[in-house]
């Protein structure tokens, strides 16, 4: 397994597709979205212009781009008049909301956001935008989607040989305040280990890649028993452990523990991966920025980092604007490649976005699948969306070669705001 540290100058070598599949990555859902993706490059290689740097972005008009402009004109003003009723200012939102659970408060930043706002990407054109697409604010579980591209660019470089090894085998004793650590070890500021207890050792990068580790223990001063808690309270600390990979568990504490195991495989602070490896070669803005808590630092090599957090559960995540999740989203549909250069291997997105054995509708954080058209109804199944509360959403979809940013949406509209925009699209559209 190779460990040399890419400079800022060096690209990825990326290996080629010839590693195992994680385990469950197969039957009929794994095959409609492979097949689909897979008969959509004729649209996707069609796209022949690029965004430059981050204000070097050509529009189209709706009908330069062969959309109906007064369809399109009513999706946009369905998707204004569709804006998240919870307050715009995001702490007190939090306050009003995750707060109320145990160990809820907030320990990192949260902006007052903008109005709904939204970006429609045809072709690698802008040709819709509304809003106030160039406001910075939390994105919230999108950030998922941005931690599992960095643990995609380890995969890549060879610092992870396999989504099935278990994570133990990377990880060494991190310092961590008392509290912190498996049930086991929380009494002392002291090195720990994060994986040694009985259950903990069964898990890999894929069972926490896909949210189906059922780790036990407490990172940055929340128990992962005290993310959205059962109604029951007997059960928060005593329930039995669900065997890695067996059952599917939304958990904000899990995910920062693969964004502190992301950190110590790199031995570099995640944002500076982000940025040399995706955001820089995609033209993103010199605006987002990627915050963990305030008390997620750790010592590595000798220096204070902050490892950053997969959401904003609590508070920081992503911090970051719609053009530049537009061009994420572009990246994505490409399976990683931007105006002729690799990013990100082929063979990851495709693993990002095949379904998981547990959970069919969920590829890599944040991936949600459109598998059987149940997640939207009116998009193809073979789409996906990374998604995050708010709602934040960056639908993907490589056969229309579109990309749709809709933020602070209420998240049951997002689906009719595809449906107008594929009627705006007119023939041009796949739908099936």
């Amino acid at each position: 397994m190779r460990h040399a540290r890419p400079t800022h100058t060096h690209r990825p070598s990326l290996r080629p597709s010839t590693r195992r599949r994680p385990r469950g990555a197969v039957g009929r859902a794994a095959a409609l979205v492979a097949a689909a993706v897979l008969s959509a490059p004729t649209g996707a290689a069609a796209q022949t212009y690029w965004p430059g740097h981050h204000l070097d972005w050509e529009r189209r008009t709706p009908a330069e781009a062969g959309f109906d402009a007064e369809r399109l004109q009513a999706a946009v003003d369905f998707a204004i008049a569709s804006e998240s009723s919870s307050p715009r200012d995001l702490d007190f939102n939090h306050q009003m909301t995750f707060a109320r659970e145990p160990y809820g408060e907030a320990i990192g930043p949260f902006t007052v956001r903008a109005p709904q706002s939204g970006l429609i990407i045809h072709r690698g054109y802008i040709v819709a935008e509304w809003g106030e697409p160039s406001k910075v604010d939390n994105t919230f579980s999108v950030a998922k989607s941005f931690l599992s591209t960095t643990v995609g660019l380890a995969y890549d470089q060879g610092l992870i040989g396999s989504v099935d090894d278990l994570v133990r085998d990377y990880m060494p004793p991190i310092v961590l305040e008392a509290y912190d650590g498996e049930p086991d070890d929380q009494t002392a500021r002291r090195p720990k280990l994060l994986f040694e207890s009985e259950h903990n050792r069964g898990i890999t990068w894929d069972h926490l890649l896909r949210q189906t580790s059922d780790w036990e223990g407490t990172l940055w001063g929340k128990p992962e028993w005290a993310d959205r808690p059962d109604e029951d309270r007997s059960t928060w600390k005593t329930r039995p452990r669900n065997a890695p990979g067996t059952v599917f568990e939304y958990n904000d504490t899990r995910v920062n523990l693969l964004g502190l195991a992301a950190t110590s495989v790199w031995r570099r602070p995640l944002p500076h991966v982000l940025r040399e490896y995706v955001m820089d070669p995609i033209g993103a803005s010199p605006t987002w920025r990627w915050h963990g808590y305030d008390n997620s630092w750790i010592i590595l090599d000798g220096k204070m980092v902050q490892v950053v957090s997969g959401g904003s559960h609590w508070g920081g995540g992503m911090l970051i604007n719609a053009y530049d999740l537009g061009r994420f989203g572009l990246l994505t549909l490409h399976k990683g490649m931007w105006n002729g250069q690799r990013l990100v291997s082929e063979e990851w997105i495709d693993m990002a976005t095949t379904p998981g054995a547990v959970n069919d509708g969920y590829g890599y954080m944040n991936f949600y699948l459109n598998t059987d058209r149940g997640r939207y109804p009116n998009a193809p199944e073979y789409t996906w969306t990374h998604s995050g509360a708010g709602s934040n959403l960056v639908y993907v979809d490589p056969a229309n070669e579109l990309v749709v940013v809709a933020r602070w949406i209420r998240g049951g509209a997002m689906n009719d705001l595809l449906g107008m925009i594929f009627d705006a699209m007119g023939d041009m559209a796949e739908t099936n």
